[in-house]
């Protein structure tokens, strides 16, 4: 059962759709002009591009996560192992569009909910995985994605990170796998990352 489980995940990650920029921004878009949840569900959707977070690990974010003890945004998130995907603790790497995001969200909406969840539903509770999953697919499908997933995001800043020429060892630090081979399997391998190959001969 365990592997069919992770059999599905591989091939779900394998076939989500990696997003330009231009795509991205249609989205967004779409959920700032229609989505009366537009700055939680943006914010909870770009985490996944700009950091490469699973939804696990969002549903599971506390404000505590993500705060300092001066109210300031962190540079690293420190998960513990409940929080991510497998037995592991793992760090995300917070960078300064992510912070911009992350500081709008909390000053519009972190004193309307009385939740330790940085993230909750229409009801204040906390977000399931699936749920969140389930979320983001529409999300997707509502602009016309329709081969887009949950893994969309966190595979469209893996291979931004790729195209951009960062070792892939760094990369497999950023999303936290264990395996190089994992990450590999993520790279989409598209024109950008193959002209920017032959550049280096």
């Amino acid at each position: 059962m365990y592997a069919v489980k992770n059999l599905h995940l591989e091939v779900d990650m394998k076939q989500a759709k990696v997003l330009n920029d231009k795509e991205l921004k249609r989205v967004i878009d779409f959920i700032d002009a229609t989505d009366r949840h537009a700055e939680r569900n943006r914010t909870m959707l770009l985490l996944t591009h700009l950091c490469g977070m699973r939804v696990n690990e969002i549903a599971n974010l506390k404000k505590t996560d993500v705060l300092t003890s001066k109210g300031d945004i962190v540079d690293v998130i420190y998960l513990n192992a409940e929080q991510t995907k497998g037995s592991d603790s793992r760090r995300v790497f917070v960078n300064k569009k992510a912070k911009s995001l992350l500081k709008r969200y909390i000053n519009a909406n972190l004193s309307a909910v009385h939740s330790p969840y940085l993230f909750t539903t229409q009801k204040s509770k906390q977000f399931l995985p699936n749920t969140l999953t389930q979320l983001l697919k529409r999300l997707y499908e509502q602009v016309g994605f329709n081969n887009c997933s949950s893994h969309s995001g966190r595979r469209t800043f893996i291979t931004k990170l790729a195209t951009n020429g960062v070792n892939v060892r760094v990369i497999a630090e950023l999303a936290s796998h264990k395996s190089i081979q994992t990450t590999q399997r993520y790279i989409d391998i598209n024109d950008n990352l193959c002209s920017n190959a032959v550049e280096l001969v």
